[in-house]
């Protein structure tokens, strides 16, 4: 399987007040060391800006890129042509790195992981929105794939319903946040079949979950209490998805991506990312 990282599993996230934020040499010299061949973007800043720089900083690692995680809100028109531009910018860094993926999140362009409702006025203006980013990511030779995320447009499972129902473009399958959203991830990979472009791989604690989804916890306290649990603890079903995944000749990469908040800078590799590692690769 194409087995690859992610900075936020080391607790590398945009976030203000996130955490502990680790320096790209320990997170991608750790990287390597778990025998990834590849790294998701992480969060602006993590990497040089220039793509010279970050460029450097792979072949350092002997890692190659995948894509990176980018937020528009694409359900309000009068910011449109201000979020694709910002869009754009990010897909030709991106490109200029030798990304493959585009893996994008329809925020709601508001602080806050609670997400409003759109209307269908507001559904029909994010397709038109995803049609114009699917032309950007096109010309940059990369492929988009909608990420549904908690605290986004695409949260709760009608959401995502809505997404597949309403276009043909490509999805991120995150497990982690299809879960916590109140989906089945087996369930959203089968209707979605060859829709699947990448795949974001974490479990959910079932009981934190719950909390969250039901909104007694926020989202921030419940990472930072261990809501993404170690691959095949949680609600996910991290197996069945890779049973199925694996059935369908599925030649996208899959992401190891824990979310985590850090308080102190570990001492060695976690075992949470080891056993993850394990867990993909024993099951994939």
């Amino acid at each position: 399987m194409k087995l690859a990282g992610a900075p936020i599993t080391w607790g590398v996230c945009e976030v203000p007040d996130w955490g502990l934020q680790l320096e790209p040499d320990r997170v991608l010299g750790q990287m390597r060391a778990l025998g990834l061949g590849a790294t998701e973007a992480g969060p602006p800043g993590f990497l040089p800006a220039d793509p010279s720089g970050a460029r450097t900083l792979l072949q350092k690692h002997a890692l190659g890129m995948v894509g990176g995680f980018v937020t528009a809100v694409l359900h309000r028109p009068e910011v449109r042509a201000a979020e694709l531009a910002a869009v754009e910018r990010q897909a030709s860094w991106l490109a200029s790195l030798g990304a493959d993926i585009l893996v994008l999140a329809a925020a709601t362009g508001r602080a806050g992981s609670a997400a409003d409702e759109v209307n269908d006025a507001g559904w029909r203006a994010l397709f038109i929105a995803l049609d114009a980013i699917g032309k950007i990511a096109a010309s940059h030779r990369l492929t988009l794939a909608v990420h549904p995320q908690f605290g986004t447009v695409i949260e709760r499972a009608a959401h995502v319903d809505r997404f597949l129902s309403g276009c043909t473009h490509g999805l991120c399958l995150d497990t982690g946040h299809l879960a916590l959203g109140g989906a089945d991830p087996v369930d959203v990979a089968k209707r979605a079949g060859d829709r699947v472009r990448h795949v974001h791989l974490k479990d959910v604690d079932t009981m934190l979950g719950t909390r969250v989804r039901e909104r007694a916890i926020d989202y921030a306290p419940a990472v930072r209490g261990g809501l993404y649990c170690a691959l095949g603890e949680g609600s996910a079903r991290i197996a069945d998805v890779l049973s199925l995944l694996r059935g369908r000749s599925y030649r996208g990469w899959y992401v190891l991506e824990q979310d985590v908040m850090l308080d102190a800078v570990p001492e060695g590799i976690p075992d949470r990312i080891e056993r993850g590692v394990d867990f993909a690769r024993t099951h994939g």
